[in-house]
């Protein structure tokens, strides 16, 4: 089976992080997308979705310095649903995604809140990947703060 989730939308809210016993970052936030069409009639109509996204790790550290409530962001990864039992003890449930890639869609030095096209991406790594890759001589780099493009 395939699970992949691709969307585009504005945060709802403010990133929440936390951290596990063990130290990994956790964070949560949602994500609103729209969808514009034209009804019968011939007006035009617009269905707005609301969904609750979880980062981890790096992303979610990265997320957590850099976006904020209104934020333009581009999303991958799965959907999962959650279950749980209420107050009264009734059995509730909501999809939500498991990022793995995010990708900041706002411009540089512009306000999150306006838009835009932020050409930064980052990957959660794959772990068998990250195990199985020989080490390298890395040349150690100097870069200015002021040359980063956020």
């Amino acid at each position: 089976m395939f699970n992949r989730v691709i969307l585009v939308g504005n945060l709802t809210r403010d990133i929440e992080l936390r951290y596990t016993p063990s130290g990994m970052a956790i964070c949560t936030t949602g994500i609103a997308t729209n969808h514009r069409f034209k009804k019968q009639d011939g007006s035009q109509s617009e269905e707005v979705m609301f969904v609750d996204i979880t980062l981890f790790g790096r992303n979610a550290e990265i997320a957590n310095q850099y976006l904020k409530k209104g934020s333009k962001v581009l999303i991958e990864g799965r959907l999962k649903l959650d279950t749980w039992n209420d107050q009264n003890g009734q059995k509730r449930s909501k999809h939500t995604i498991t990022v793995d890639s995010l990708k900041m869609m706002d411009q540089k030095g512009q306000d999150r809140s306006e838009g835009g096209n932020f050409d930064e991406e980052y990957r959660q790594p794959t772990p068998s990947v990250a195990q199985n890759t020989p080490k390298q001589n890395i040349p150690e780099i100097d870069i200015n703060e002021d040359e980063i493009p956020f």
